[in-house]
C-alpha cells in the first residue's frame, strides 16, 4: 500500500501542531535546539506557514493513518523547492515511508531543485536524503555543542 498525500487545511493546525511536536519532541529533548526545532514552533507560526500561498503542507497517510506531515515550500518561479519540515511519527518510523513521501512529493512537485536542511548527528536522515540523489553543500552550521545542521540540494 503506497503513501498518500492530503492537503492541510488551515482548520487542521491544532492537530497538526500536536503531531509535530509529538514527532519532534525527544529531538528537542535530546539536541536543546530550542530556536530551530519545529517542537517548539507555535500554533500561530503553523498556521502563517499554512496560510503562505507558497506552502503546501500535507499529512502523509498510509492506510487509515495519517502517519506524518511534510511541508514544500513550492513558490513555482524557479527557485528551489524546500522541505521544511517533514516528519514519521516514531511508530511508523523505519518502514520506507518517508522515502515513498519523497517520491511522491517530486511527482506533485517535480523532481528536480530541491532543498532541505538535516542534522548532521542524525545519520539515518543524513543516509536517506543521500539515497535519494540529495548532495551535501556548503558550511556545517554549528547550532549549539550537541547538534549541527547539513544543508542538502537535489539537481
Amino acid at each position: 500500500m503506497n503513501v498518500e498525500l492530503i492537503r492541510v487545511n488551515v482548520a487542521d493546525v491544532k492537530k497538526l501542531w500536536t503531531m509535530q511536536v509529538k514527532a519532534f519532541q525527544k529531538s528537542l529533548d535530546k539536541y536543546q535546539d530550542f530556536e530551530t526545532n519545529p517542537a517548539n514552533e507555535t500554533q500561530e507560526k503553523i498556521k502563517s506557514k499554512l496560510l503562505q500561498k507558497y506552502t503546501f503542507f500535507y499529512y502523509i497517510c498510509k492506510g487509515n493513518d495519517i502517519v506524518g506531515a511534510i511541508r514544500v515550500i513550492d513558490k513555482k518561479n524557479g527557485n528551489r523547492k524546500r522541505v521544511s519540515p517533514v516528519f514519521i511519527l516514531e511508530k511508523f518510523r523505519n518502514k520506507g515511508i518517508a522515502q515513498e513521501v519523497f517520491c511522491e512529493i517530486e511527482r506533485i512537485h517535480g523532481n528536480d531543485n530541491w532543498e532541505l536542511d538535516t542534522i548532521l548527528q542524525e545519520k539515518g536522515n543524513c543516509y536517506l536524503y543521500e539515497k535519494l540523489g540529495y548532495i551535501r553543500i556548503g558550511e556545517i552550521e554549528r547550532i549549539n555543542d550537541k547538534m549541527d545542521i547539513v544543508h542538502y540540494i537535489k539537481n
